[in-house]
């Protein structure tokens, strides 16, 4: 039995062309912008603005991520992380998704508290914060727009600030609402629909993460597929201890076991295998060990 490893003369790089200082720039003009929310809301008393500061948070841990994607998660594998450090963008993703439940958890216990006692609310300063929002998140999208076609990272970060400008323009309407009838009750309302706006993305974040992290199979491939297609190929009786997944949610890894029929030619299947696989899967990170039909695997007799 011998094993062999194919990496692709050049891994796909998703980060390829992104833009470093853009990202730091849209970065420190969300960040700069959050704190100046978060403030904003508890001086006027706006649930609805600490909501949309909760929603504009997540652009900033996603333009986090998408920068240290392309700073850290490119730094070659050593000596002590032989995967290098694309795990960090993964690591991030899933803190960010706990730490929004936990923020709507609290606007959902402080909007039915505001229900019952309704407080008054600084309509006008929500209008303008919330119209100073708006424009920081159409400045951040056109500094992301350059590289969201390149860079895997970017894009989400891309399109996180696009979903924070719907939660800008409800917090305007809701300062019009209020300002015109003086319904106090308005701002506790934009508030939870910014969180219920928020929690299913959060949610579909944390299954992701938490797939990535537990080595499950990548949302965009199936096991039974690939094993299928692999023991389609001539020579190929069986597959077993099959593995499949990814360090950071895109490039997919592999490893296999091939049982082989007894005129099969090794090194040729095991060339045909990882052909198909880079080829019809997108998979080019694999190892894959062959065996003889009637060989042993860890003192086990092969099996179908």
């Amino acid at each position: 039995m011998s094993d062999t490893h194919h990496h692709g003369a050049h891994a796909h790089d998703h980060t390829a062309g992104a833009s470093s200082r853009m990202l730091a720039c849209a970065l420190a003009l969300t960040g700069a912008f959050l704190i100046a929310e978060v403030v904003a809301g508890i001086y006027f008393n706006s649930l609805a603005l600490l909501s949309d500061a909760a929603h504009m948070m997540t652009d900033v841990v996603a333009l986090a991520i998408a920068l240290m994607a392309v700073r850290f998660g490119r730094k070659p594998a050593d000596e002590r992380r032989t995967f290098g450090y694309k795990r960090f963008e993964v690591l991030a993703a899933a803190f960010n998704a706990i730490l929004l439940f936990l923020v709507a958890i609290y606007v959902f216990v402080e909007a039915i508290d505001r229900f019952r006692n309704p407080e008054p609310t600084g309509s006008t300063g929500m209008f303008i914060v919330a119209v100073l929002g708006l424009l920081v998140n159409f400045a951040s999208m056109k500094m992301l727009a350059a590289g969201r076609d390149e860079s895997f990272n970017v894009k989400g970060a891309y399109l996180e600030v696009w979903a924070d400008m719907l939660g800008s323009v409800g917090v305007i309407l809701g300062a019009v609402a209020i300002s015109l009838t003086g319904w106090t009750w308005v701002d506790p309302l934009v508030a939870v629909i910014i969180a219920v706006w928020v929690l299913p993305r959060t949610w579909i974040l944390l299954r992701d993460t938490t797939n990535v992290l537990l080595e499950g199979v990548p949302g965009n491939l199936k096991l039974d597929d690939v094993r299928r297609a692999i023991t389609e190929i001539s020579g190929v009786l069986s597959v077993h201890d099959l593995h499949l997944w990814s360090m950071s949610g895109d490039e997919a890894s592999l490893t296999a076991h091939l049982v082989l029929g007894e005129d099969a030619d090794p090194i040729e299947l095991r060339q045909m295998v990882e052909e198909l696989l880079a080829e019809q899967f997108d998979i080019r990170h694999t190892t894959i060990q062959v065996e003889r039909e009637g060989e042993t695997h860890e003192g086990q007799a092969v099996h179908d």
